[in-house]
């Protein structure tokens, strides 16, 4: 049965997800993608003008879904909640997108708009980074160290992710109780004004 436009590039980008997760970009070709996916080499062009497009459109359309979940996930709630919520958003999306997260963790090729995994993180911890804000000024803090805080919780998530893919366990709500346990402690505890603790030399 011939697929319709839409469906035809819906299947080029799932085909394409599974050969870049597995393979990087540098390593995947369009050859084998076409091969998987049944068409020939001049049909991906048609539809995404190369590899690169391809790519592209496949490292946005993760990235805006991640995005998502966790921005749906620190909407609401207590400012311990959201923590949790947003390890485990970012956790499950690890859990149930293993293609998506390998891509989104490999190295992306210089012509893909966006950066790949570096320009993520940027995003989710602006969006972390605002409810921090909100909180440590509620608290007194300076809300000018927020994004600090927020692109250290979504740097610790992402490395305990791709640990995680390794081990498969514990459970992901697990982890992310942990994750949002150290988080939450050393925030409750933290200095209005951190100083080093030791004296450097001279």
């Amino acid at each position: 049965m011939r697929l319709s436009a839409a469906a035809r590039r819906a299947q080029l980008i799932d085909v394409g997800r599974a050969v870049f997760a597995q393979r990087g970009f540098e390593g995947a070709s369009l050859e084998e993608i076409a091969d998987k996916a049944k068409v020939s080499r001049p049909i991906l062009y048609e539809h995404f003008g190369g590899k690169e497009g391809l790519y592209a459109v496949i490292v946005d359309r993760e990235m805006e879904y991640l995005v998502r979940r966790i921005a749906e996930a620190i909407g609401t709630g207590t400012p311990r909640e959201r923590v949790e919520q947003a390890a485990l958003a970012f956790l499950v999306y690890v859990k149930d997108h293993p293609d998506g997260f390998a891509i989104l963790t490999k190295d992306s090729p210089v012509t893909v708009a966006g950066g790949g995994m570096q320009s993520l993180l940027n995003d989710v911890a602006t969006r972390v980074g605002d409810v921090f804000a909100a909180s440590f000024k509620n608290a007194g803090y300076d809300a000018k160290a927020a994004p600090i805080y927020a692109h250290a919780l979504i740097g610790m998530v992402t490395f305990v992710g791709q640990w995680w893919v390794d081990e498969k366990k514990p459970s992901v709500e697990e982890v992310a109780s942990h994750i949002a346990a150290l988080a939450w402690m050393g925030l409750r505890h933290l200095p209005k004004k951190p100083s080093r603790i030791g004296t450097p030399k001279k």
